[in-house]
């Protein structure tokens, strides 16, 4: 088994264990490999350990791996920022966006997404604990946002993403999670169809499960530390 694939196996039991510590069933949350920084061959050897689902932050790293994997049936998702000069390639290369976080961009998405391909799968991104380095739409502002992206034509709005700032431990996370699972409830509440939760990662997982996420993006658990080249 290559290190890759059992990290993978090391991760699908974190999240099972999670979620039955929550009382959920291990079946609600999905697992997105973050794959930024790594090329093509971690890629293939995640997708031979059974990942078909891979998260991207840089975009135009994202579109030259695409393109050297495109024998493999991937799901790409784009959890980076969103500038209005990459949106159209998004909106060609990718099955998901999760950070979107103004209406401009989801309208970019909208006009720019090729007839020829599905609807792309849209979350919004809030900035659920007012870091100020962060980026998304401030929770009093993401219903409207969301009604708004929710009747834009060759997009589906699915949920909401977060990052909030670390947190000092478990319950403090949680506590941070549950305001962005709460907001959830209240769009859907609100009459919108939406079934995906974007939050935790490697290292607060467990906490967003506890809270309610059905999507954990996961990098360094499963591909190791990352280097970053010199600016």
């Amino acid at each position: 088994m290559t290190t890759i694939a059992s990290n993978l196996e090391t991760v699908r039991k974190r999240i099972a264990a999670a979620c039955l510590a929550a009382g959920r069933d291990p079946g609600e949350v999905r697992l997105l490999a973050v794959s930024k920084t790594f090329g093509p061959d971690a890629v293939a050897e995640a997708h031979a350990a059974g990942q078909t689902a891979f998260g991207e932050n840089y975009i135009q790293e994202a579109v030259e791996k695409m393109a050297a994997l495109t024998h493999l049936p991937l799901a790409w998702h784009c959890i980076g920022p969103i500038q209005s000069n990459k949106t159209r390639l998004v909106a060609q290369h990718f099955a998901w966006a999760h950070t979107v976080d103004r209406l401009k961009i989801a309208q970019r998405l909208s006009e720019q997404r090729p007839d020829g391909l599905p609807p792309l799968q849209v979350c919004i991104q809030i900035n659920v604990d007012g870091g100020l380095t962060k980026s998304g739409v401030v929770p009093g502002e993401a219903l409207a946002l969301a009604h708004a992206v929710a009747k834009l034509p060759r997009v589906t709005l699915r949920g909401l993403m977060c990052i909030p700032e670390p947190a000092p431990d478990f319950v403090a996370a949680c506590e941070v999670f549950m305001r962005a699972k709460a907001l959830f409830d209240q769009m859907k509440a609100d009459g919108l169809a939406l079934d995906t939760l974007s939050m935790g990662m490697t290292s607060d997982l467990e906490a967003a499960i506890h809270a309610g996420s059905t999507l954990v993006r996961v990098g360094t658990a499963i591909f190791g530390g990352r280097t970053y080249a010199a600016a």
